[in-house]
């Protein structure tokens, strides 16, 4: 049951955000009673950071399956942020702005867990885009991977309207590739840019 309702939480607080939604409409929405989740949950600061725990989870091993498909760098970078897309495309609001704003705490523990392991995925594409000769090789590896996560965390922090964050995050990637990027690597890019300009033309 524990693990239903942080499920069923953790769903909830993507779609509609962190403050809005209460104890009692994730009660609704499980056909159950209040009480049965203050069995688990002394207070909903408890379910929420147990919660992004198991989102934190979930969204590494995604990034994980799409690594293990062997795209080359730059799809890869694209192929994470679709995944993100989809997960976070339900809400108006941001919930990482609202994490921020109402649960500072609670952000900030999911911002030192995420910095560590956004550092070593963003440090493997840039080894693998440079094997591929993608990305220059003469890159300072470390800054380029503190500048991206920097953009990337001060933009879902920051932004009220996930579809404006969803914008930033794009205008972040194309950023990141073209200041790395060798001519093979920006045709690439161009390639991506194009196509997700395609999709977005015909929804």
């Amino acid at each position: 049951m524990k693990e239903k309702i942080m499920a069923k939480a953790s769903e909830l607080f993507l779609k509609l955000g962190f403050k809005s939604i209460t104890m009692d409409d994730i009660a609704g929405e499980m056909c159950i009673s209040k009480k049965t989740i203050y069995k688990y949950f002394c207070n909903k600061e408890v379910l929420i950071e147990e919660s992004t725990e198991i989102m934190h989870k979930e969204v590494h091993q995604s990034i994980n399956a799409i690594v293990q498909k062997n795209y080359n760098a730059i799809q890869e970078n694209f192929e994470i942020r679709k995944m993100f897309k989809e997960m976070f495309n339900a809400g108006d609001t941001s919930p990482m702005y609202q994490l921020k704003k109402h649960y500072p705490e609670i952000y900030n523990k999911l911002v030192n867990r995420e910095v560590n392991d956004c550092n070593t995925v963003f440090k493997q594409n840039i080894l693998k885009g440079i094997e591929e000769g993608l990305y220059r090789n003469d890159l300072p590896i470390e800054t380029y991977v503190k500048f991206y996560y920097t953009l990337i965390f001060d933009i879902n922090g920051n932004t009220v309207s996930e579809k404006e964050a969803q914008q930033l995050e794009l205008d972040a990637l194309e950023y990141h590739t073209r200041a790395m990027a060798t001519l093979a690597g920006i045709i690439e890019l161009e390639k991506h840019l194009q196509n997700h300009n395609i999709i977005q033309n015909s929804n």
